[in-house]
């Protein structure tokens, strides 16, 4: 019978009002995420503002870690909203998530900065990220549920792909405002109020979501189900402290969406860092080129969508998932050679090694800017990680004073020995500014021979605009994005279809923002932190493709195909 329905829905064509769900709940969503990467692209600037009271890099970092609170609190925004969802109804909940997502962004365009009001703004800056994080993880299960409650048997693939293009649209619509106020205004003026105005635009943005929002009706299946007086008693309890439930639940974190989220920040995320951090391209450059590669890439999702329902959800996610493990490495190498070829015939040419003592070297981590790291080792790695040069580490004997082969050519590193008053250098990685005379000459020679050395062996400072090939590299980053669209199209549906009505809210949510809020937001920290430790620019990626190949065999051994359940009969 469910297959036989499924065949008569997917015959017939859409209707107005479904229209009209779809377009509702994408366009809230889209405001949703906007709101969420406004603050990601405007980091450097917000650190300037908001944490001026630190010196810039702990600033930087406090700003990176702002950030990040907005997505470890995703779950318990899902956890919160999700249960609301399922026993107060989908249309209700993410009509609150959406205002205070919106409400939150707008604050953040008013408050007044560091300088104004002192520690009071970041403290606030602070709690209104979590206040959006928390939100967000309430509106994505929502918004799913809500459409997929609406759609057709044979037809939820197709429909709720519509809600997976939001998140990319909502990263593209962020980065095209913020590219017109900058282009519409000075540098100077856009750091010092012009940053203001895309966080000000999203309350024209939210009044449109809210209106929109307030015309749906309630989903039919949740409609149904408190007509007949079986809603969730206690979703949370149901959810979670049944095995039955909490099997699947793990199940879709472990066999789903963990490796999901990791190519969608690789595909997106990533490959803007890699571009702007490590190949040095100019930042505008690689924002349009990203931009390029999102708007050729995006309506794939609703190709796979469309296709999920059709083949199945499970058979398009592992592909993707399969395709990022073989291919991450030949595609970031082929962005570096087609966005920074000066980069890599130098590295070709003139390996760098660092010479060292092993016990002499750390392993840079430093979330708060406090750390010192001053061993010859530490100072000589952390030189050629902020010039973005890869290196090979060779071990030296105990005792020996680490030093930099920049081809043929070896400059000897220095020891910094901290003074006394060492509080004027917190943050700033080797300790030279307090440290005796000697040690101050000696980084002063060091710095220099190893600038000589770097040029002279054709190390190029930033990106050449010029020698970009800019077809090839957008080519490659719209594979990414597709990559993207392969693992994140049918997984709404799935997800969706993977719970019963009851709980489906809560228990969707919650693997969806841990592996997304967790796995996914924490990837440019820590592939970074492994990109430091091993000198090798590419090795990043094995934290994507570690997660993603254990998805994949997850999924494929222990995760079922849901595309023909009749979701309307599934309680």
């Amino acid at each position: 019978m469910a297959y036989a329905a499924a065949a008569g829905s997917a015959s017939r064509s859409i209707t107005g009002e479904e229209r009209k769900v779809i377009f509702a709940s994408s366009l809230g969503t889209v405001f949703e995420w906007y709101d969420f990467y406004l603050y990601g692209s405007l980091s450097a600037v917000i650190a300037k503002q908001f944490f001026s009271g630190v010196n810039p890099t702990a600033a930087f970092i406090f700003a990176l870690m702002a950030f990040a609170a907005g997505f470890a609190v995703r779950p318990f925004g899902a956890l919160f909203f999700g249960r609301l969802g399922d026993l107060i109804g989908r249309k209700h909940t993410f009509l609150v998530t959406i205002l205070i997502m919106g409400l939150s962004t707008f604050i953040v365009g008013i408050l007044p900065t560091y300088a104004s009001i002192g520690i009071a703004a970041p403290i606030i800056l602070i709690v209104l990220r979590l206040l959006q994080g928390l939100a967000l993880g309430g509106e994505y299960g929502g918004a799913a549920t809500y459409v997929a409650e609406h759609a057709p048997n044979g037809r939820r693939g197709a429909y709720t792909s519509w809600i997976q293009t939001t998140a990319t649209l909502g990263l593209f619509l962020s980065l095209l405002v913020i590219l017109g106020c900058r282009l519409s205004m000075s540098s100077e003026d856009f750091d010092a109020w012009g940053w203001r105005i895309p966080f000000l635009i999203s309350i024209l943005l939210l009044g449109i979501s809210v209106w929109i929002r307030l015309m749906l009706n309630e989903s039919p299946a949740f409609k149904r189900m408190k007509e007949e007086g079986k809603t969730s008693k206690a979703p949370l309890t149901e959810s979670f402290g049944e095995w039955k439930n909490l099997k699947v639940v793990l199940l879709a974190l472990f066999g789903l969406v963990a490796g999901q989220a990791v190519v969608w920040y690789t595909g997106q995320f990533y490959a803007l860092f890699f571009l702007t951090q490590t190949l040095k391209v100019d930042a505008q450059a690689a924002n349009l080129m990203i931009a390029g590669a999102l708007l050729l890439g995006t309506p794939f999702f609703v190709i796979f969508g469309s296709l999920s329902d059709r083949i199945g959800r499970k058979p398009i996610i592992m592909a993707g998932l399969l395709l990022a493990c073989v291919t991450y490495f030949p595609i970031f190498k082929g962005i570096t050679h087609f966005a920074n070829p000066a980069l890599e015939q130098a590295v070709a040419t003139s390996p760098v090694v660092v010479v060292a003592d092993p016990s002499e070297c750390s392993f840079q981590f430093n979330p708060v800017g406090t750390s010192q790291f001053t061993t010859s080792c530490d100072i000589a790695k952390s030189a050629l990680v902020k010039r973005g040069i890869p290196y090979r580490n060779e071990t030296a004997p105990a005792g020996t004073v680490a030093q930099v082969k920049v081809g043929s050519t070896a400059i000897p590193s220095y020891t910094a020995t901290p003074a006394a008053n060492t509080a004027v250098n917190i943050g700033h990685g080797p300790s030279t500014a307090a440290a005796p005379t000697d040690a101050k000459a000696a980084g002063a020679v060091f710095d220099k021979g190893l600038g000589d050395a770097l040029k002279t062996a054709g190390y190029p400072a930033k990106a050449d605009p010029a020698a970009i090939n800019y077809t090839m590299t957008v080519l490659l980053l719209t594979v990414l994005v597709i990559y993207v669209t392969l693992v994140y199209a049918p997984i709404a549906a799935m997800l969706v279809e993977m719970f019963p009505t009851r709980i489906r809210y809560t228990s969707m949510s919650l693997p969806y923002h841990i592996g997304n809020g967790w796995f996914g937001g924490f990837l440019p920290t820590t592939s970074f932190a492994i990109v430091a430790a091993t000198g090798d620019i590419y090795s990043g990626l094995w934290y994507p493709i570690v997660i993603a190949a254990a998805t994949l065999l997850i999924g494929l051994l222990f995760v079922r195909e849901t595309k023909d359940l009749d979701i309307h009969h599934h309680d």
